[in-house]
């Protein structure tokens, strides 16, 4: 990796850097465009006390679910964990700490966090479990609680093509929260499917601009199906 040029060809390299009880923010919905390859690079590092944000854990086997196994993940912070029956043991055990935020909330607290804004107001889990403890403030007569932003020391996310310079195309729902994933770590990876050379990337169509983006790798993907639901 050298000057503009962010493409890595290792997962250790990659990941260099990743010390215990740091927090991730990693992109992703259910299993569809996730950073496969860098969460079992995690995995390998044997990374613990680590924070996660993501919309949800994987599931038991796969995606950042695997995590789960030897307990490297000390926090979550999620807004759907019903695929994985490990989280929920545990976390019924106390050994897994969840702070369960609603999904528009966590895209927001990770694209605010990547704008540079500390906090913002929603109307979202005011009155509800999510809003207690948090400041409330009317406006127009409506009450809104205040939620903080969130970054991570790394971001990982998922790609379909990124070029050298780290500007990334993400495809159809895989896009998801990675955009929002990429622009809130102090050290962003890329996964892509695809890597180019800089200029054959349509402007119009880049989701991430690539001054977001700190290290790209190629990645090769199994991109499993969490649950095949098949008509009679």
């Amino acid at each position: 990796m050298a000057g503009f040029d962010k493409v890595v060809t290792s997962y250790a390299d990659a990941m260099a850097g990743l010390n215990d009880n740091m927090t991730i923010i990693a992109g992703g919905f259910g299993l569809c465009g996730i950073p496969e390859g860098l969460i079992a690079q995690i995995k390998t590092m044997g990374t613990s006390g680590l924070t996660i944000v993501s919309n949800n854990c994987g599931v038991d086997d796969f995606g950042l679910g695997i995590l789960l196994e030897d307990k490297q993940v000390k926090k979550m912070v999620s807004s759907y964990v019903g695929e994985n029956a490990l989280f929920e043991q545990q976390l019924l055990n106390g050994e897994l700490e969840v702070e369960l935020t609603p999904q528009g909330t966590l895209a927001e607290k990770m694209r605010a966090g990547g704008a540079g804004i500390p906090a913002f107001y929603t109307a979202t889990g005011y009155g509800t479990p999510v809003g207690e403890g948090k400041e409330v403030k009317e406006f127009n007569g409506r009450p809104y609680i205040l939620e903080e932003s969130i970054t991570g020391d790394f971001a990982i996310v998922k790609a379909w093509k990124a070029d050298r310079y780290g500007n990334c195309i993400y495809r159809h729902t895989a896009q998801n929260f990675n955009p929002m994933a990429a622009t809130a770590g102090k050290i962003t990876v890329v996964e892509a499917e695809e890597i180019v050379e800089p200029g054959e990337l349509d402007p119009a169509h880049i989701h991430t601009p690539g001054i977001y983006v700190d290290r790209v790798i190629l990645g090769t993907f199994e991109k499993r199906i969490e649950r095949r639901v098949l008509a009679k």
